[in-house]
């Protein structure tokens, strides 16, 4: 198992030429918005690097940012706290009216009164009720429901032959998911997902906010009448006392990072899969379990959530090189800043050091049970459908535009139907979802991003493809 990468500072940038919009003259801006991006971000990457560790860009028509593509100097404003803080309240050209409110980007960035847009002690207590919350659920129960969803799901389309793994599995496993976690009635449910989607697309985005502010309303209503063993009761019972306003605006950074992500997490890494020959063939042929197949993509510009982790300086001030102003948008790319030329290349595998889960003290307090469902959905599928393959080229698949996440259109694929569904349980319905025993927290997460996922065996009798790897990964 190779050691993990260590957060490096960059190396000596050279100097823009006078008038270099990324060192506070001239106003050309790269736009992150359109099909263009969407189809080719690599090549806008490339483009951006020309500049230092930092690039102006524009987010959508009319707002402006400095998005940082440095591995080094991502982490510096990730964890610059008395610098680079959250709260979006302090996003000058959003309080003159330069941006609009109506901005199809504002949902995603406007402050809201969460663990994500808090500092300091503010943070803490918001923070802590979350984690606190989450470290509530059990793993067992969560693998269990994730195996149970993603069977059931794959039985509706199992026997057609052909999927969308988009809108028949990635985007449906995380709402039923999420339904389960949180407490959520099927109906409340769909409204959340549906105004998330919509303000992650920027689609009628202002449309999308409300619906998701009144579908959450509704859920905190629905728990002040029936609590049960969910999140979202735990989040109103903790000893934070949220408000019910705090409560509602926690469970939308949840619903962010635990829909649109987990769900693109899901499809990238069975579009790599599928598609690259490390992974599509064989074991002896060189392919990589699931658990490799995550850290590729968490590594690559496929990686969910390609760029947000939005900062404000509270000052101008200087970083290698780069001026920043006061209240401007500083955006990290995840994407850029794992593909950083001065890294070390290649050894992902079990190297957790990337910034796909930020990092600092809004490191995502989700990334365990995100990566949990993740490897559980895609095992499942592949277990199930062990002949899966792609139904068009891969270069034929499109990307949703946008400039925070990294979303397939869709993921078409063929194979072989199938006429029986899985096994049920022996008592369906019989079990329920419990809950680990609260840990409180007293801090915030530690600095350090980089883990190593533990070795496992290897199996010792020949079996299919999927199946094989889906042994070798658990170490049977």
């Amino acid at each position: 198992m190779t050691a993990p990468v260590q957060p490096t500072g960059p190396a000596d940038h050279p100097v823009p030429p006078p008038g270099c919009p990324a060192h506070g003259g001239g106003s050309n801006r790269i736009p992150l918005h359109g099909a263009d991006f969407a189809a080719d971000p690599d090549s806008v990457y490339a483009r951006l690097r020309e500049y230092g560790p930092a690039a102006p860009v524009e987010l959508a028509p009319g707002v402006d940012a400095k998005l940082v593509t440095s591995y080094g100097t991502a982490l510096k404003v990730l964890r610059g706290t008395q610098t680079f803080v959250k709260d979006a309240r302090r996003w000058r050209a959003l309080a003159t009216g330069e941006v609009s409110a109506d901005n199809p980007v504002v949902p995603m960035m406007v402050y809201r009164p969460n663990c994500l847009y808090a500092d300091g002690e503010a943070h803490t207590r918001l923070r802590s009720a979350v984690t606190d919350s989450l470290d509530r659920v059990d793993p067992h129960e969560l693998r269990h429901y994730v195996e149970q969803s993603a069977d059931a799901l794959i039985d509706d389309f199992s026997r057609a032959g052909t999927a969308d793994l988009i809108g028949d599995y990635a985007k449906r496993l995380p709402l039923l998911v999420f339904k389960q976690m949180f407490g959520c009635p099927g109906d409340i449910g769909d409204r959340l997902v549906a105004g998330m989607s919509g303000i992650f697309d920027g689609v009628d985005a202002e449309k999308a906010n409300e619906m998701l502010t009144r579908a959450t309303i509704d859920l905190i209503t629905l728990k002040h009448q029936r609590p049960g063993a969910d999140v979202t009761s735990w989040l109103m019972a903790h000893p934070a006392q949220l408000t019910d306003e705090e409560v509602i605006h926690q469970l939308v950074v949840l619903l962010g990072a635990g829909t649109e992500p987990q769900q693109n997490l899901i499809a990238n890494t069975l579009r790599l899969l599928l598609a690259d020959d490390r992974f599509a063939g064989d074991l002896s042929g060189g392919s990589l379990p699931v658990e490799d197949a995550l850290d590729e993509v968490l590594w690559t510009t496929y990686t969910p959530m390609a760029n947000y982790a939005v900062h404000y300086p509270v000052q101008d001030t200087e970083l290698d090189g780069v001026r920043f102003r006061e209240g401007e948008p500083i955006v990290i790319s995840f994407a850029a800043a794992n593909t950083d030329p001065s890294l070390p290349a290649g050894h992902r595998a079990g190297n957790r050091a990337h910034l796909a889960w930020s990092a600092g003290p809004h490191t995502c307090p989700a990334k365990s049970p995100a990566r949990l469902i993740a490897t559980v959905a895609i095992e499942k599928l592949l277990d199930r459908l062990p002949d899966l393959e792609l139904a068009v080229p891969v270069g034929e698949l499109s990307w949703r535009p946008g400039p925070f996440h990294r979303a397939l259109s869709s993921l078409p694929v063929r194979f072989p139907r199938s006429a029986a569904p899985a096994q049920p349980d022996e008592n369906p319905g019989a079990r329920s979802w419990h809950s680990s025993p609260p840990a409180p927290s007293d801090s915030t997460p530690p600095a350090a991003t980089s883990t190593v996922s533990p070795p496992s065996s290897t199996p010792s009798a020949p079996r299919r493809s999927w199946s094989f790897r889906t042994l070798w990964r658990r170490g049977r």
